[in-house]
C-alpha cells in the first residue's frame, strides 16, 4: 500500500498525524516515535526493511488493509541511523513533544532534526577528517560555492567562473559529502554529482534572510558570496533545527595562496590513500601524521591537500620546526600535554548545538586543564601565537559535573554533591527513604521468619514484597499485606507503608532527574559563552600539533630544511621518496634532481621497474612537503615555489565515461598544457603509450616541444621512445637522464640510480623474464626482437620543425652565413682541395657563432 492510495477520511488520528508530517519531508525516511520504538510506515517501511534487514509487518489504522510498518528500539536507533546515512539517505527524527502520561488525546509530535551525511555532529565522523556540506549557487554568469563543516564550524566561500570543469574540480578538491543547489543549475551537473561521484544533492532556492548569522559575512562586501552562504545556512537551519552559533566567519578561498593539483594528481602521488587498497597506510599522510589531537590531524590532511605558496609563512614553519628540534625536552613535554587535549572543535559544536552530554563536558574540562602548561611551553620556545586559558570555566565544570556521569541526560547522576543545596536535600530524602526500604526488608524477615523474603521494584507496580511459593503458608492476615501479582514461583505483595515511602522516593527521584537536567543545561549554556574563544585556541593547538608532527618525522627520518629560491631552478642532492624509503626493507638508492635555469625538461629513459616513476613522484612529494612547511627527504634542497602540479602517471581507463587509456592520457595532458605556467611542475610518465608507436611518439615529441617553447615549466617526462632522446640536440632546455641497469649473461640488475645521458634499450624481455613468464615464450620473444632489430625498421628520429618558435631567442647571424654558403656549393663542380678549404672556412664561421 502506498500513501497515495490512502483514504484520509478513514484513517486513525495517529496515522493522519504521520501523513501530515511526512508531506513536509518527502525526501527523507521518518523515524516516527511511538512509545519505546521509532516506527516507519508505507514506502519508508518498505525501503528501511530492505536496507536495514528488518522484519516488515503491518499496522491497523482504520483501513481494510494493514499499513506496511517496521520499527527499531528508540534507545538503540543510532546504529540503524548510521547505516542509512552511509547509504546516502536522509533521516528525519520525529519525537513525542508531550508526555503521553500527561496528555489527553493525541500526543504532539514533530521533527526535531534531519540527519544527513553532511550535517552529522556525532562520534560516527572520522576524527581526523573534515565533513563538509556545500552548495552551488548558479548566478547564470558565475557560480557561488560555499562549504561548511558543521562539526567544527569552519566556513568557506568562493566565486568561480562559469565553467563546469572548474566547478567540479572545486567540489572534488574539498570532498564535499552533500551539495545543495538552486534550481537554475544545469541538471547535467546534478546528474554527474549524484551518479558518478555519489554525492547527495538537494535542489532548493530558499535564502536565509534574518540577521542571526549576519556575523558570518559581515567582513565580506561581495553580495554574491553573502547570497551563496545564506542559501546554505537556510538548508542547515531547516535540517538541524538548533543553534548554529558555533559557525565561524567565512574565509574566502584564494587559489593563489595554494599549490594547486587535481584529484588525479592527489591519487597518483598517493597523498591521502594508496591507489591499490585505497587505504591511508603507506600514503604521505600516514607517514607525516604523528599528531596527538584530532584538530592537528585534520589540519595536517588539509595542508597536504592544499599546500601553501606564501614563502614567508612556509619559512615561519621551518623556523618553528628548527626550534622544536633544538628544544627536544620541551618538545617531548609539549607532546605529552597535547595528548591530554580532546577534540575541542567538535566539543564546541555539540555544546553550541545543545546535544553535548556530561562526558563531553568532562572532556572539555580535561582539555582546558592542559592549556596552562601548553601556554608556558609555547612561551618558552617563543611561539608567535598566544593561547588563552580558562580557569573559571574549569572551576565551574570541576564543581558541577560528576565524573561518573552516564551518557544519557535523563537518568540522573550528572551533578556533583555540594553544587546545589536543593539537589543535595532531595538526594538525602531519596537516600533516607531507600535506607528505610532496606530496614523494612530486614524487619519483615524478622517478623515473618521468611528468610528469602525480599523487597523489590519495577516500573509497573513500584515497590513490592516478594515471597516464594513455598513460604506463602507462613503469611498471616495480621501482617496487613495486600496481594498484588502472582508469578510462577512467587507472590508479590504491597503494604500501605511501603506505598507511602514509594511515593516519597519516586517523587524525589523525578525531581532529582529534572533538577539535574536543568542544572546541567545551565552549565552547558555558560560553557556555550566560551565557544568562540575556545575555537581560537583550538586553531593554535592544531597548528602546534601539526608542526610538532613535522619535527618528529624530520628528526626520525633525517629530513633537512629546504631553501626556497626566486630562481627558476631545482637542486635536490640525494633525494629520496619518503614513503618508499620508510617501507622498503632494502637500502634506498638516493638520486639527485638538478634542473638549472637552463634546464626545463628532464627526458627520462630506462627499463621498466628501474624506478622512473618513483623518481618523478619523489620530486612532486618533496615539493608538497616543502610547501606545507615540512622538512624534506634529501641531503640538500634548493627549489622555487610552484603554483600547480600536473601528473599523468600510470595507465587507466575511465570506465564511467567510457574513455580509453589513451583518451584519458590526452585529456590529462590537455589540462596540463592548457593551465600550466612557467612556475608549474609537470610529470608525464610514458605519455603516448596508449596508441600506435609512431602516433604516440609523434604526440610525445609535439607535447615536449610545446612545453619547451611555450610553457617553460619544470617537467619530468619518462619514455620508452628512445628516438626522442635526440631532441636534446634541438631543444636547448631539454636534458637526457636515464635510470641505470646492468645486463650480465642475459640477466638484468636494476641499480635505481639516475645518471646523465640516454639509453637506447628498454629491457622489456628481461622484465618479462623476471615476471617468470614461460621460458620458451621468453626465448621466442628474444628471437622476434632480433628479427625486428636486423630489419632496420627504425626510422630516423623526427627533427624539430616546431611551430612553437621562441621569439625571444636571438638570431645567429654567423650560422645563417654558413647555411647560405652551403646552399651555393655544388659538390660535383669542386676539387677535393677546394672542398677542404671550404670546410675550414665554414668551421671558422661556426666558431664565431658560438662565442
Amino acid at each position: 500500500m502506498l500513501r497515495s492510495d490512502v483514504d484520509r477520511t478513514k484513517i486513525s488520528p495517529m496515522m493522519l498525524q504521520y501523513l501530515e508530517i511526512k508531506e513536509k519531508y518527502e525526501d527523507t525516511i521518518i523515524f516516527f516515535r511511538l512509545g519505546d520504538f521509532y516506527e516507519m510506515f508505507f514506502e519508508d517501511a518498505l525501503l528501511a526493511s530492505r536496507e536495514l534487514e528488518l522484519t516488515l509487518t503491518g499496522k491497523n489504522c482504520g483501513l481494510e488493509e494493514r499499513v506496511p510498518m517496521c520499527g527499531i528500539p528508540y534507545h538503540a536507533y543510532k546504529s540503524y541511523l548510521d547505516k542509512l546515512i552511509d547509504k546516502g539517505y536522509k533521516v528525519a527524527i520525529c519525537e513525542q513533544l508531550t508526555d503521553p502520561k500527561e496528555t489527553k488525546g493525541m500526543v504532539e509530535r514533530d521533527v526535531i532534526q534531519v540527519v544527513t551525511c553532511g550535517t552529522r555532529l556525532d562520534d560516527s565522523l572520522n576524527s581526523k577528517d573534515y565533513n563538509y556540506i556545500g552548495n552551488i549557487y548558479d548566478f547564470e554568469y558565475c557560480y557561488g560555492v560555499s562549504f561548511i563543516d558543521v562539526s567544527t564550524g569552519y566556513t568557506y566561500g568562493v566565486i568561480l567562473d562559469y565553467d563546469k570543469d572548474s566547478l567540479l574540480k572545486e567540489i572534488l578538491t574539498y570532498n564535499l559529502k552533500e551539495v545543495i543547489v538552486n534550481s537554475k543549475i544545469d541538471r547535467s551537473i546534478v546528474t554527474l554529482l549524484r551518479e558518478q561521484y555519489n554525492i547527495l544533492v538537494t535542489i532548493r532556492d530558499t535564502i536565509y534572510e534574518q540577521d542571526d548569522y549576519h556575523y558570518l559575512t559581515e567582513d565580506i562586501s561581495d553580495i554574491r558570496i553573502k547570497t551563496t552562504i545564506h542559501h546554505l545556512i537556510s538548508y542547515l537551519l531547516e535540517t538541524k533545527k538548533g543553534s548554529l552559533s558555533h559557525l565561524q566567519k567565512v574565509e574566502l578561498i584564494d587559489h593563489k595562496k595554494h599549490l594547486l593539483f587535481d584529484t588525479h594528481t592527489k591519487k597518483n602521488l598517493e597523498l591521502i590513500e594508496t591507489i591499490r587498497n585505497r587505504d591511508r597506510t603507506y600514503s604521505l599522510l600516514w607517514l607525516l601524521d604523528k599528531t596527538k589531537t584530532a584538530m592537528g590531524g585534520r589540519l595536517l590532511k588539509s595542508n597536504i591537500e592544499n599546500p601553501l605558496t606564501d614563502v614567508q609563512e612556509i619559512n615561519r614553519r621551518y623556523d618553528i620546526i628548527e626550534i622544536l628540534l633544538t628544544e627536544f625536552i620541551l618538545k617531548d613535554e609539549l607532546r605529552e600535554e597535547l595528548d591530554k587535549v580532546y577534540d575541542l572543535e567538535r566539543l564546541c559544536s555539540r555544546i553550541s548545538y545543545g546535544n553535548s552530554n556530561a562526558r563531553d563536558m568532562i572532556q572539555l574540562k580535561n582539555s582546558l586543564i592542559a592549556l596552562p602548561n601548553i601556554k608556558r611551553i609555547l612561551e618558552e620556545i617563543h611561539y608567535d601565537k598566544k593561547i588563552e586559558v580558562f580557569d573559571d570555566l574549569v572551576e565551574l565544570l570541576e564543581k558541577a559535573i560528576n565524573l561518573d556521569s552516564p551518557i544519557g541526560l535523563h537518568e540522573g547522576g550528572l551533578i556533583k554533591e555540594g553544587y546545589n543545596s536543593e539537589l543535595d536535600e532531595l538526594k538525602n530524602i531519596r537516600k533516607n527513604s531507600k535506607d528505610f526500604i532496606l530496614e523494612l526488608e530486614n524487619e519483615e524477615k524478622e517478623r515473618t521468619g521468611i528468610k528469602n523474603l525480599k523487597v523489590g521494584f519495577n516500573k509497573v507496580f513500584g515497590y513490592y514484597i516478594e515471597v516464594s511459593k513455598g513460604n506463602i503458608k507462613d503469611i498471616k492476615d495480621e501482617y496487613g499485606w495486600i496481594r498484588k501479582q502472582t508469578l510462577t514461583n512467587a507472590e508479590r505483595y504491597i503494604t500501605p507503608l511501603l506505598k507511602e515511602k514509594e511515593d516519597i522516593i519516586l517523587g524525589a527521584e523525578e525531581k532529582i532527574i529534572n533538577l539535574e537536567y536543568k542544572l546541567f543545561t545551565d552549565v552547558r549554556e555558560i560553557a556555550k559563552g566560551y565557544v568562540s574563544r575556545i575555537q581560537k585556541v583550538s586553531k593554535v593547538i592544531a597548528e602546534v600539533d601539526m608542526l610538532l608532527s613535522f619535527a618528529l618525522v624530520s628528526e626520525e627520518n633525517n629530513y633537512i630544511r629546504p631553501i626556497l629560491t626566486d630562481e627558476h631552478m631545482i637542486k635536490i642532492v640525494e633525494g629520496r621518496h619518503p614513503v618508499v624509503e620508510k617501507v622498503n626493507k632494502k637500502e634506498y638508492v638516493a638520486n639527485d634532481i638538478i634542473m638549472g635555469n637552463d634546464t626545463d625538461i628532464l627526458l627520462i629513459t630506462g627499463p621498466n621497474m628501474a624506478g622512473k616513476s618513483t623518481y618523478m613522484r619523489q620530486l612532486a612529494i618533496t615539493v608538497i612537503m616543502a610547501q606545507i612547511g615540512c622538512f624534506v627527504p634529501c641531503k640538500s634542497c634548493i627549489i622555487p615555489i610552484f603554483d600547480q602540479i600536473f601528473t599523468r602517471i600510470g595507465a587507466s581507463d575511465d570506465l564511467v565515461s567510457g574513455d580509453s587509456t589513451f583518451m584519458v592520457e590526452m585529456k590529462e595532458a590537455n589540462i596540463a598544457i592548457s593551465h600550466a605556467t612557467m612556475n608549474s611542475l609537470i610529470l608525464f610518465d610514458e605519455l603516448g603509450r596508449g596508441t600506435a608507436t609512431y602516433d604516440g611518439m609523434s604526440l610525445a615529441q609535439a607535447i615536449l616541444e610545446y612545453i619547451h617553447d611555450k610553457i617553460k615549466a619544470k617537467t619530468l617526462f619518462s619514455t620508452h621512445y628512445h628516438e626522442l632522446t635526440t631532441l636534446a640536440n634541438q631543444l636547448s632546455h631539454l636534458k637526457n637522464v636515464h635510470v641505470s641497469a646492468i645486463e650480465e649473461e642475459g640477466k638484468i640488475t636494476f641499480l635505481h640510480k639516475v645518471k646523465n645521458g640516454a639509453i637506447d634499450k628498454s629491457y622489456g624481455i628481461h622484465v618479462a623474464a623476471l615476471a617468470q613468464l614461460p621460458k620458451d615464450l621468453i626465448e621466442r620473444a628474444d628471437e622476434i626482437l632480433g628479427v625486428y632489430e636486423h630489419k632496420s625498421i627504425k626510422q630516423e628520429t623526427f627533427t624539430q620543425t616546431s611551430l612553437f618558435l621562441d621569439i625571444d631567442s636571438p638570431k645567429n647571424v654567423e650560422q645563417d652565413k654558413v647555411y647560405e654558403k652551403l646552399e651555393e656549393i655544388n659538390p660535383l663542380e669542386i676539387t677535393p682541395m677546394d672542398a677542404l678549404n671550404i670546410l675550414y672556412e665554414l668551421k671558422q664561421e661556426i666558431k664565431k657563432g658560438t662565442h
